[in-house]
């Protein structure tokens, strides 16, 4: 089969799995991502720097929602058969999340079903499904009650003509410092030469047995820990004003000390990290995290027993001091969700950029926080990088895809 054909990310978001399969040698076409930040972080990092997407001339080069792209551009998009190897994404997972209240009947959730009529359209050679662990799980309102959406898709998948494989995957099992599950779906068309369910099912067998050599070439090992991951960002090497908030503090960078930080800072030559801001806590809040780090030091990586929310008034559903040697659990949009390991503050967007495999080099735009009421419900920066595919697993994926396209 032809290795130029290229790929089209589906709610890209801040660009994840596009740059996984960058680094994994695939070429894109386009993206398609909905929310103006997330897009525009992708289009600073893989469009306008890397040069990654042979952007179609028809699609305008700016944030879409897949409905519209689906209604105005429909025979543009059928016009792409045969030419497109791999479509690839997840729908947003909210509704299906096990991280809050499971909804059957959120709109996000037919998603999904544009994610197919897309695939119906562009018929690629592969297709890679990612969403969350929840998305296995039954709903009991379901019109099939019983059977978990990705059942669903399976079947629906099938009947337009793909061989298909689903499996619950835990990154961390291929080096990203974070214990983070998710339902990994992959598909290959029935009628291409050399295709098979025994082929596709090997997707997952493959990605397992090439994890060791493609980490080790990395110089990285499969276990990085917390520390590992973040020792040189902390608070105690030294501050600066923010570059894009001159009126915030943000970290200056510390000695490399893993594998892991050389890794994520090759090429870095400034001395602040991207998106490296402090929070401004109340002194209050900062004694009551140390307090907290005092008193859950056997405790790590689990939220809060409720005798200590009693005792220090503390509303807040999840509060989880974090671990320095063990990987992160998994990491939410909420940075209020979590209390560094070391330093009582919350994380800083460089933070969790480095617990999901983001380079330092890969930089994020739009707001900090929306301010006002909503400061702790939307926080566009930290959502981007939460929300994301791990770079490094989405590498290791592409590799392996790029092998099935080329052996089929």
């Amino acid at each position: 089969m032809p290795t130029n054909k290229k790929y089209i990310d589906l709610f890209a978001g801040c660009g994840g799995l596009s740059l996984g399969l960058h680094n994994a040698g695939i070429q894109g076409l386009f993206a398609i991502e909905k929310n103006s930040d997330a897009f525009k972080t992708l289009q600073h990092n893989l469009i306008e720097k890397k040069k990654h997407f042979d952007w179609p001339a028809w699609l305008p080069q700016t944030n879409h929602d897949i409905n519209d792209v689906l209604q105005k551009y429909e025979s543009s998009l059928k016009a792409l058969r045969g030419t497109i190897s791999i479509v690839a994404g997840g729908p947003p997972c909210q509704g299906f999340s096990m991280a809050g209240r499971r909804n059957e009947t959120d709109l996000r959730n037919d998603l999904v079903n544009s994610y197919i009529k897309f695939v119906d359209c562009v018929q690629p050679d592969l297709i890679f499904f990612e969403n969350v662990k929840g998305f296995t799980m039954e709903f009991k309102k379901n019109k099939e009650k019983g059977i978990a959406y990705s059942s669903l898709v399976t079947k629906r998948l099938k009947d337009l003509g793909y061989f298909v494989k689903g499996k619950l995957v835990d990154f961390g099992e291929f080096g990203v410092p974070q214990k983070r599950t998710r339902f990994i779906l992959v598909g290959m068309k029935n009628n291409i030469v050399n295709a098979s369910q025994e082929k596709i099912e090997s997707f997952f067998t493959q990605l397992e047995d090439n994890s060791f050599s493609f980490l080790k070439e990395k110089g990285i090992s499969k276990t990085t820990n917390l520390e590992e991951a973040l020792s040189d960002l902390l608070r105690a090497h030294g501050t600066e004003p923010s570059p894009d908030t001159p009126s915030f503090q943000a970290g200056i960078y510390g000695d490399k000390e893993s594998s892991y930080q050389k890794l994520m800072r090759k090429n870095i030559r400034r001395t602040i990290p991207d998106s490296h801001r402090y929070a401004k806590h109340f002194t209050e809040t900062s004694n009551r995290f140390q307090i907290i780090l005092d008193l859950s030091a056997n405790r790590r990586n689990f939220d809060l027993s409720q005798q200590i929310k009693d005792i220090y008034s503390l509303k807040k559903h999840t509060i989880i001091p974090l671990c320095s040697q063990s990987k992160s659990p998994t990491i939410t949009t909420l940075p209020d969700d979590y209390i560094h390991y070391k330093e009582p503050r919350i994380l800083t967007v460089r933070e969790y950029a480095r617990i999901q495999s983001f380079p330092d080099w890969y930089e994020f735009k739009g707001k900090y926080t929306t301010g006002g009421k909503l400061r702790v419900k939307e926080v566009p920066r930290y959502t981007q990088v939460g929300n994301a595919i791990p770079p490094l697993f989405a590498e290791q994926a592409g590799v392996i895809l790029k092998k099935i396209l080329i052996d089929a």
